[in-house]
Parts: structure tokens; C-alpha cells; sequence
């Protein structure tokens, strides 16, 4: 069988390639037609806010190799990094065009339900006066417009925002050129007036297309037009040597610095005038850019995300109510209910809400003592966050260690860090070279003459936001083996130059790979010793080529192995002789797969983990990141029995293999739409 160019040395995809194609997926929700409407217009605006983060990191890495002089083959799976800038490019360019096609189809469908997205040319009499009353109102005070000639240098243009290319013929032939920034806080849709039973949408791009002739009044011309274009930079975080400088303050600048970072793609209307296009490539001195890109009139279709319900709630998914836990109340005291037994909570299916309560609870007892909690990314009104700031108000002894460098998310976490420093939380910015990416927390509360701890440990994020859309694990525990553990990790974070014995948790960047491979040799051991071998294995990505590799060892010595990876697989299923009895799928749907769950060994006789790491490099080596066993045995069974829901499904899984294909995987067995099954697995759980 052929290779796809993507992966030369034959034993593994290139994960820039894999990781376009996991965008594909996301793509392919945009058109499906048994998507709710609005729906697939947010799926394009995910799709879209995925690439323009794609080009800000991995493109830009690939860039600077290729910049240092370096080939880069041995890191990109057997591209050169040239090379590899190139196919990219074109796949994107394709994704791209896709994607215009599948917003023609979904704008058709829209019309079909009486809503309409016009633009200037479609607009009556009634909807140019509410659209220039509104233009004055709330656009115009937001506007900044920079008037371009051949004597001004042309000032640096944001990463990610959209501007207006104007373009004036003068009267005396001589054009004029300049830019409007299309202001981020004005809605990009704008509703205008229904007319009966139909809803009209115009985007800000064409309400200020309409007003040109007011932006630009003081101008004598004799045409005038506009065309969208959109430059993305590098999003890496250059920090600063300077001594004086706290880290926050490092942090903050280095956000700041982003925005003028080295441009590594730009998107242009592939309808705008050739001398404007021309001009501006000159100015911005990107003529031999790798990654210029031709669009169609609109970008930044990430605001898609946040195209509006115009309160056509049958064009959008059911909304589910976040189920309880069984026998875990909101009423009495949550430490009370854990002593007796450890708890799992699986969201977004079961509610978010005992996590803030226990803090709320931690915060308030007389019997806590202190609160230890790691943070990677916040919600923008962040519960947790006020119930440790409240803690510390309260007399606790409250310590996060908060991660300043999760990427896109650094100023909220800056925010958020200066407040809680404020308020006597003590902080710690992880360790030097290391991402703090793990997810949990432990409390020491006094009971009777000692000191016992409580706490929960995750595979996702502490932000109330996410964890409505985002599936994730959190266990809930008293087991003192577990804590004594999670406490070794905080002293870790404190005195980084000791390294810690774990007995019961997996932590990176010291014991993940080792531990991982005993595992895994058992089940080689097994299937030697003529037993069954099975692995399971769910997360967001794979990329690690030692872990790729030890797996394709596994699979060669016989052992089953069943993987659901949402994003990047670098790994390839299927090839005889390397990796005949691993199976990957990929489930794309309403919610976004987050959790990491590692089973080793059949029902019977399992070891299981829930994990905050992914096996990627930067998981294994560069972060701090925990993977928590499973003891109790009736979560250890919903996690698995959770786990083979998804595997199931044969309605929204794609068949992962070197094809690269995305094919959805179709068969006779009974439709299993695995995360609406896993939302009536619960309903029946509490019923029963």
C-alpha cells in the first residue's frame, strides 16, 4: 500500500497534516445536513478559529525552523520543513475553499427558513435608515481608520483582525489608499428589523461598506470600493531577561508583544484590486510570504461562533440539563459525602456545580486549614477563582499555582492572578521550563486532633464556561493515598530541585513514559503467557513517536488495542506487520472530547487512569501533569462502560487510518450516537 506523502519514513503522520485533517472533521460537521442550521454555522467558525491558532503556533514553529536554516525532517515525520510549509498551504487553501462552498449551501438552507444575511446592495429604504442610525450610534465611536500614503509607514496590523482595504480613485486619477479596523467589540452581526416572519442579518464588514461615503466625506473621489484582508503573526511568547520585572509583568508584555509578532499568513479578498493588493504587500513587506492566502469577501469566520439564536431554538441543538450525581446532594456538607466514598463527576453531562461547592464549602468551614489548587485556564467570570479569593479573606492558607503561559487564555489567568496576589493567595507560576497542566486540588481540614485531607483531581480544565461544552472526568476523594500524593506534587512546585517518589499517581515529566511502558509490557506479558491483551486509550492527541512506538511493539506481540483520539494521531493504524490490531476512531459532535482515560487489561482485571496529559512530547517531557488511578470499582466501571458507548458509535466516529480519508465509520449494528447515549446511560443511572 502507498504511503500518503504525509508520512515518508512509514511509521508515522506528519502532525501538521494530522492535525489539519482533525480540522477537516470539524469541517465536516459544517456540512452535515442532519446538523441543526445555526449550528453548522458556529462548526465554521470553530473551524476557522481553530486554523487562525493553527498558523499562530504550529505553522509559525515549522517557519521559524525553516528560518534558522534548519531541515527540520527528524522533528516533522520525514518532511522538510519547506516542504512541509508548502503542503500546508495548499491544504488549506482547499480547506478554505470547502469551506466558502459549505457557507453557500448553509446561507441557502438559511433562506429556506425566512433568514436572510444581506449585504449593502440587498438593503431597502427602511433597513438604510436603522442601518445609519446604528452605524452612527455604536459603530462609527469604535471605528479607527488609518488613511495610508506613500509618506506614512504603514503601522503594524493586529494578528487576527479584520480590516477594510479602501481604495479611492481621485478625481485626478490618483488613488488613495487605507484601512478600517473592523472593530472586535461590535457585534459582527447585526439584526436589523424583522418584515413579518423574516429576520434579516447584515454583517458589520457590509454596513461599513454602505457607509463609506460617510467614513470617508472629506474626500473628493470618483469611486470608491473596500476588500476584507486579515493577517495572522506568530503566537509564540518571547519574554523579556529584564530582573526587575515581576512575571506577571514578562507575561503581560510578552501578550502585548504578540500582536507585532512576524506575520506568517495572509488572507485577502481574492476579488480586491490588483494595485491595492500590490501596495499593501509592499508596505507590509510579505511579498515572499509562504502562506498568502486568496478568500472569498469574508474573514475571521470564527465570529460565526457567535452567530445569534434570533430565537429559532428548532435550528439549534436541545439544550441538556446537567444531570446530579448520584447520591452526591448540593444540600449538606460535600466533605461530609466524600469521606464515605470517592465520587465521579462527568461533565457536561452531570453538573459543574459540585466542584465550586466544595471550594465554597473549603472557603467557609472553621475546619479548613488550607486550600492547594492548580489553575490552567479560567472562565472569563470565574466562580473558582472568587471562592479562593474568598478563602484567603477568610483566614485560609490558599496557594495556586497558577499557569500564566496557557496559551490565548494568558491575560484572563494575569487578570485573575493579580486579584487573588491582592487578596494574600499565595502564588506560584509553576516550574521554571515547565507548563503546569495538571488538574487538581487538595484541602487539609481539621478533624478532632488531626489534619485529613480532601480534594479532586480532573482531566480538564477548572472553568465553569468550558465545562458546558467540554467532556471531562473529575474525582472526587478522600483517599489519603491519593492526597499524600497530590501533596508531594505542591511541595514539588515549591522546592523544584527535589524530585518526589509517587506511589499511587503517574506524574510527568518525571515517571509518565516509564510507567506507562510497565503497563503496556504487562499486557505484552499477558498475551506471551497465552491470556488476552487489551489496551483502551482516550485523548485529544497523539504525537509522542516513543509512546507511537511502544504501542506498534505492543501491537506486534498480539495485544488489542482500541483508540479514540479526537485531534492529532500521528500514529497509523491497520499496517500489517506494525500495527494490525490497534484501531483508531475520532468523534466529532455536539461537545468537544476532552477527557484522557488509560485502561490496561480487560474488564475483570483493569488498571485505570484518568489523566491530564495527552501523548505528545510537550506532555511527556515539558509539563507537569498527573494521571490518577481509579480504585473504587463502581467508577471504574461507568468510566468504562462510558468509554465503550463511544467506541460504539457508528453515527458520529471517524475511522482514523493512513487514508487520512476521515471516513465515518459505518456498520449494521444499531446507531449509537455515543454522547447523546452517554447523556441517557446517566438518566438511567439515576433512575435506576
Amino acid at each position: 500500500m502507498t504511503r500518503p506523502e504525509t508520512s515518508k519514513n512509514n511509521s508515522y503522520i506528519n502532525r501538521e497534516i494530522s492535525w489539519l485533517q482533525f480540522n477537516a472533521r470539524v469541517l465536516q460537521e459544517a456540512a452535515d445536513e442532519t446538523v441543526p442550521l445555526i449550528e453548522r454555522l458556529r462548526f465554521l467558525g470553530i473551524f476557522s478559529n481553530n486554523l487562525d491558532e493553527f498558523f499562530k503556533v504550529r505553522y509559525a514553529t515549522v517557519k521559524r525552523i525553516v528560518e534558522a536554516g534548519k531541515g527540520g525532517k527528524s522533528e516533522l515525520g520525514g518532511i522538510k520543513a519547506q516542504e512541509l510549509l508548502e503542503i500546508i498551504t495548499q491544504i488549506v487553501i482547499k480547506q478554505q475553499s470547502e469551506s466558502v462552498e459549505i457557507l453557500k449551501l448553509i446561507d441557502k438552507k438559511l433562506n429556506q427558513e425566512n433568514i436572510y444575511i444581506i449585504d449593502e446592495t440587498q438593503i431597502d429604504d427602511a433597513q438604510k435608515e436603522f442601518i445609519k442610525a446604528y452605524f452612527f450610534k455604536i459603530v462609527s465611536p469604535a471605528l479607527v481608520t488609518i488613511i495610508l500614503n506613500d509618506l506614512v509607514v504603514l503601522p503594524n496590523l493586529k494578528d487576527s483582525a479584520a480590516y477594510l482595504a479602501v481604495r479611492m480613485l481621485m478625481s485626478d486619477n490618483q488613488k488613495q489608499f487605507a484601512l478600517i479596523e473592523i472593530p472586535k467589540s461590535v457585534n459582527r452581526f447585526v439584526e436589523l428589523p424583522k418584515q413579518g416572519d423574516k429576520s434579516y442579518i447584515i454583517m458589520v464588514d457590509d454596513l461599513l461598506r454602505l457607509c463609506l461615503e460617510d467614513i470617508f466625506s472629506i474626500f473628493e473621489y470618483e469611486s470608491i470600493s473596500a476588500h476584507m484582508i486579515k493577517i495572522t503573526r506568530d503566537g509564540e511568547l518571547d519574554f523579556e531577561s529584564d530582573l526587575s520585572k515581576s512575571f506577571i509583568e514578562k507575561i503581560s508584555d510578552s501578550v502585548k508583544h504578540r500582536q507585532v509578532g512576524e506575520p506568517v499568513r495572509f488572507v485577502y479578498d481574492k476579488t480586491i484590486h490588483k494595485d491595492t493588493l500590490e501596495y499593501l504587500m509592499s508596505k507590509m513587506g510579505i511579498d515572499d510570504m509562504d502562506s498568502i492566502i486568496p478568500g472569498g469577501r469574508y474573514h475571521n469566520r470564527r465570529d460565526y461562533m457567535g452567530f445569534p439564536s434570533l430565537g429559532r431554538n428548532d435550528l439549534l441543538y436541545d439544550k441538556i440539563e446537567a444531570l446530579p450525581v448520584k447520591a452526591l446532594s448540593m444540600q449538606g456538607s460535600i466533605f461530609n459525602a466524600i469521606s464515605e466514598k470517592d465520587y465521579l463527576l462527568h461533565a457536561p453531562y452531570q453538573t459543574f456545580s459540585y466542584v465550586v461547592k466544595f471550594l465554597r464549602e473549603a472557603a467557609l468551614d472553621p475546619k479548613v486549614k488550607t486550600i492547594k489548587i492548580t489553575i490552567y485556564r479560567l472562565a472569563e467570570i470565574s466562580h473558582i477563582a472568587s471562592s479562593l479569593i474568598n478563602a484567603a479573606v477568610n483566614g485560609k492558607s490558599v496557594t495556586v499555582s497558577i499557569e500564566l503561559r496557557a496559551r490565548f487564555d494568558e491575560q484572563a489567568n494575569i487578570d485573575y492572578a493579580q486579584q487573588m496576589k491582592d487578596e494574600g493567595v499565595n502564588l506560584i507560576f509553576g516550574v521554571t521550563g515547565l507548563k503546569v497542566h495538571s488538574k487538581m486540588c487538595v484541602v487539609e481540614r481539621e478533624e478532632g486532633k488531626k489534619l485529613r485531607r480532601y480534594g479532586f483531581i480532573s482531566t480538564g480544565n477548572f472553568n465553569e464556561s468550558t465545562a458546558k461544552i467540554y467532556t471531562d472526568y473529575t474525582l472526587l476523594t478522600a483517599n489519603k493515598k491519593i492526597l499524600k500524593d497530590v501533596n508531594k506534587i505542591f511541595k514539588f512546585f515549591e522546592t523544584n530541585y527535589r524530585i518526589y517518589r509517587y506511589k499511587h499517581l503517574i506524574v510527568s515529566p518525571h515517571y509518565t513514559k516509564n510507567a506507562v511502558f510497565r503497563l503496556i509490557d504487562k499486557e505484552i506479558e499477558h498475551v506471551k503467557a497465552g491470556r488476552k491483551g487489551l489496551i483502551r486509550l482516550k485523548m485529544n492527541s497523539i504525537s509522542s513517536y516513543p509512546m507511537i512506538d511502544k504501542l506498534y511493539e505492543a501491537s506486534r506481540a498480539g495485544v488489542k488495542i482500541q483508540m479514540i483520539v479526537r485531534g492529532i494521531c500521528c500514529l497509523i493504524p491497520g499496517i500489517k506487520g506494525m500495527s494490525e490490531n490497534i484501531e483508531v476512531i475520532s468523534v466529532v459532535d455536539k461537545f468537544l472530547e476532552h477527557s484522557r482515560i488509560y485502561i490496561f487489561g480487560s474488564n475483570g482485571d483493569s488498571q485505570l487512569y484518568i489523566s491530564s496529559a495527552d501523548w505528545m512530547t510537550r506532555n511527556i517531557e515539558n509539563r507537569v501533569e498527573v494521571s490518577c488511578p481509579i480504585y473504587d470499582e463502581e467508577i471504574k466501571k461507568e468510566i468504562i462502560d462510558t468509554f465503550n458507548i463511544s467506541w460504539k458509535d457508528n453515527v458520529k466516529a471517524r475511522i482514523l487510518n493512513d487514508s487520512q480519508k476521515n471516513e465515518y465509520r459505518i456498520n449494521d449494528e444499531e446507531k449509537v450516537r455515543s454522547q447523546f447515549a452517554v447523556y441517557d446511560y446517566y438518566i438511567k443511572k439515576l433512575e435506576d
